[in-house]
């Protein structure tokens, strides 16, 4: 029951009693119920914000086919808006243009075919239900068949949100409607609010890495770790790491307001890397963090060549590495073996996606984050709707703010008293 209906119950109560008191409306957002079928309307189009080449966005209108038995038509209420959307915004990296975008996003369920009963979790499954998707292994690669336990691995690993155009065109979050095909993978998340939902896919990336950094074995609790790199993964990678119980945690970034936001979500020293004249002077204070040792792992989360040729510098000797932050290819780095590999016996990690499993444990971070006082949903600093999603590119671009949002199930009108 949400609190919409509480406070009615409770204004019903208190008229049929005929006491005068007035029952105030709750402050915070509550998380909608599913509604039932009698409500849903279905839409016979969807606009949809499709990417037809570098830096070109089109808002086009596609008519919303009949879905099988085995789908369903979510109703987008928001996405958010990934360094890997930026990538192929500004370059179709990947050569998927054109397409719809977005893939860190969530709906609610408008139709839902017959055969859909239960989720990826096994959670039962209703209309009006608010979902998120996840990740779609082929089956039939190398990865998939002799790695089973490493589907993030998939040759042929597909997300909504990075899938070429076809026939359906809605298959991004960036869009009014999203038709959720056959043997996807899903998860019903009823109980979070709009802004944790979109912060999922994110979470899972930094569950990933993490479970990656520990097969080092040197993550615990008495762990000094560097978190290199204070976007949005960075930042969740220090609430992942403060929810882990480690308590030593350093983060390391060029603005002083990403760094600020690094120490709420947990990190204990912030260094800004503009401050210091090179090099040398960075490792110094890194390692005066670190009880002058450097740290034990250190999560590299920029996607620059250049801190990923300086992390090796910032960890002690028997430390180690996970690279998190180069999703797509920004050009080589220049490592010294003996001296940032042999000789300091480091061990490294790379971090790829994540696995359909890790969805279940990145809802249950976001929850802990919460619990623990960890204002994870302030990530999310600009919201736009649909028809500005260029704007929204634009920020995120410029880096003006952490996380930009594209609502696309919201007026215009009632976005705009929401903007940083």
């Amino acid at each position: 029951m949400n609190r919409d209906k509480i406070s009615q119950i409770v204004r019903r109560a208190l008229k049929e009693s005929g006491t005068a008191v007035s029952v105030p409306e709750f402050a915070s957002r509550p998380v909608e119920a599913p509604r039932s079928q009698e409500t849903m309307s279905l839409p016979r189009a969807s606009r949809a914000a499709v990417l037809t080449g570098k830096g070109r966005i089109e808002m086009r209108e596609f008519p919303i086919r009949d879905i099988t038995d085995d789908e369903m038509l979510i109703r987008v209420e928001g996405c958010g808006v990934c360094g890997t959307d930026v990538h192929e915004f500004k370059g179709d990296p990947m050569g998927l243009a054109p397409l719809v975008l977005g893939h860190e996003g969530t709906g609610e369920i408008v139709q839902l075919g017959s055969n859909v009963r239960r989720d990826s979790g096994g959670k039962q499954v209703r209309l009006g239900d608010r979902i998120v998707t996840s990740v779609n292994a082929c089956g039939k690669c190398d990865a998939c068949l002799y790695t089973p336990g490493r589907l993030n691995l998939c040759e042929n690993l597909k997300v909504y949100g990075l899938l070429p155009d076809d026939e359906t065109h809605l298959n991004g979050y960036f869009a009014e409607y999203l038709i959720v095909r056959a043997d996807s993978t899903f998860f019903v998340v009823n109980d979070l609010s709009l802004e944790l939902r979109m912060l999922i896919e994110p979470a899972a990336v930094v569950v990933h890495a993490l479970e990656r950094a520990k097969l080092t074995g040197l993550v615990n609790f008495r762990s000094r770790v560097l978190v290199q790199g204070c976007g949005p993964i960075g930042l969740l990678m220090v609430a992942a790491v403060r929810a882990a119980g480690v308590q030593h945690i350093v983060a390391l970034d060029g603005d002083d307001s990403r760094l600020d936001m690094a120490g709420r979500m947990g990190a204990e020293h912030l260094i800004n890397h503009k401050n210091y004249a090179g090099v040398p002077e960075l490792v110094a204070a890194v390692k005066g963090a670190t009880k002058g040792r450097g740290a034990h792992l250190a999560f590299q989360c920029t996607g620059v060549p250049t801190a990923v040729s300086n992390v090796w510098k910032y960890v002690q000797r028997g430390g180690g590495i996970c690279e998190v932050g180069s999703f797509v290819d920004s050009g080589t780095c220049s490592v010294n073996p003996h001296h940032d590999i042999c000789a300091k016996e480091i061990t490294l990690v790379g971090s790829w996606v994540y696995t359909v499993e890790e969805y279940p444990v990145a809802y249950n971070f976001l929850r802990r984050a919460q619990g623990i006082g960890l204002p994870v949903e302030s990530l999310i600093t600009h919201r736009f709707p649909l028809e500005r999603i260029e704007e929204a590119f634009d920020v995120s671009i410029r880096q003006q703010g952490l996380k930009v949002a594209v609502l696309p199930g919201q007026q215009h009108g009632l976005l705009s008293n929401m903007f940083n």
